[in-house]
């Protein structure tokens, strides 16, 4: 039996409906994300179904009859991934599922289930390669998710910058009229990574309008000209676990002001808890965090990542595997095998040059045939994450690179990341 459309209702056991959602839905989405996470997880929905940019077809519920007792939401991503040698990079359209929740009552029916079905069908719908998520521990890796690309490190401030760093600065909450100038900064410090993941145009504005955290714009004034914008960052309300996220500047002193006011708001109310702020290796703010935060956690934490068709992204993928190739020193054979065990991918080598790849069947020995294994969880972080090819080798005893272990490590190397995402994980 065919999977339903996107928007086409669907009748579940128990007399349930699975749905799109609709402007009637809205109070009782509201109350069921807030029972179930915060206040503020109301308004985001609103801010995203009531933007034509997203819309309600972005939303869906299950009904039991007129009362929704669960819902997804898909949000529009593109990640960003460097060509060697090339300034435009590859743009991969992807999916975001969030503000996910299911009455108490209704736990155990598999509800999530038939949403995240929804939500995959809908983003395959709308032409995403991907989807990349945050969630809880483990269970989205029901729903063919693999941990695969690194959360920016969540580093306690412990040396304070003085009130002194303020002065000559000001800094408030930013306005629509400064995003040009936020989104050119966070491009600035987003380009010093492999992949990036900017925020979509509809999302800027539904960051400021949110009060589930506050972006701020940092000013510098200038004798006989406008100010400046010279540094933004995006932080939580300082009662809860105050978190300074998403922090770029033009220079030193325009990070330091803003690491000084994000301290000041933690630490002005009552009880207040440590400032916590994000790193990015690599660019001025994070010679900031080096020199005023410690170290970060020990515990690993990654962003979830879903490949639904790995020869479709392979192919997308292209244009970089064959700058990551023409770069190296390494003398190709007559085609790349990459195997992941019940199936592989063949691309031809011809002149040089990479040829479109094409799907095979099983392949439990690829190493036979001059290619590489890659366990079909691990074809995300292969693709995407922190390890490359070697460094997962090391890790996961069904990641091989086989007969060809140069090829591999130049083909797939580690992927540095920056990902800007609605919730802050």
């Amino acid at each position: 039996m065919p999977a339903p459309a996107p928007t086409e209702p669907h009748r579940l056991p128990g007399g349930l409906t699975l749905r799109q959602a609709g402007p009637a839905d809205l109070d009782q989405i509201g109350a069921l994300l807030t029972a179930r996470g915060e206040q503020a997880d109301a308004e985001d929905h609103r801010l995203v179904v009531e933007d034509p940019a997203a819309g309600w077809e972005s939303c869906a519920v299950v009904v039991d009859g007129d009362r929704v007792v669960s819902t997804a939401t898909l949000l529009d991503e593109e990640l960003e991934l460097a060509v060697p040698g090339r300034q435009e990079p590859v743009r991969l359209p992807a999916g975001q599922v969030e503000l996910v929740a299911t009455d108490p009552a209704f736990e155990g029916r598999g509800l999530v289930r038939e949403l995240m079905g929804w939500a995959h069908r809908r983003s395959a719908a709308r032409g995403h390669l991907l989807q990349v998520m945050i969630g809880i521990p483990y269970f989205y890796r029901l729903f063919g998710y693999s941990y695969a690309i690194d959360i920016p490190a969540h580093r306690p401030l412990s040396r304070p910058p003085v009130p002194d760093a303020l002065e000559g600065h000001v800094v408030r909450p930013a306005t629509t009229a400064d995003l040009s100038e936020v989104e050119r900064l966070q491009g600035l410090a987003q380009r010093v990574s492999d992949l990036r993941m900017p925020h979509s145009p509809p999302r800027w504005q539904w960051l400021l309008d949110r009060h589930g955290s506050t972006t701020w714009v940092v000013e510098r004034p200038a004798a006989g000209a406008p100010a400046q914008v010279v540094a933004t960052g995006r932080t939580t309300a300082p009662e809860d676990e105050p978190v300074l996220a998403e922090l770029a500047a033009t220079d030193r002193a325009a990070a330091l002001a803003m690491v000084a006011h994000a301290h000041q708001c933690a630490a002005a109310v009552d009880d207040p808890s440590p400032l916590v702020v994000w790193d990015r290796p690599g660019t001025v703010t994070g010679d900031v965090v080096d020199a005023v935060c410690g170290p970060a956690p020990t515990q690993a934490e990654q962003y979830y990542v879903r490949i639904p068709d790995g020869v479709r992204l392979l192919d997308e993928l292209r244009p970089v595997l064959q700058a990551r190739l023409a770069a190296s020193s390494v003398e190709a054979p007559d085609e790349v095998v990459l195997s992941t065990f019940r199936s592989h991918v063949r691309m031809p080598v011809v002149g040089g040059r990479l040829g479109p790849p094409r799907a095979g069947g099983t392949m439990q020995s690829p190493g036979v045939h001059g290619g590489a294994g890659v366990a079909p969880d691990q074809l995300g972080p292969l693709l995407l994450g922190p390890h490359g090819m070697v460094g997962l080798s090391r890790r996961h005893p069904d990641v091989y690179p086989g007969p060809h272990a140069d090829l591999m490590a130049a083909l797939f190397p580690p992927v540095s990341a920056d990902l800007l995402t609605y919730y802050l994980p």
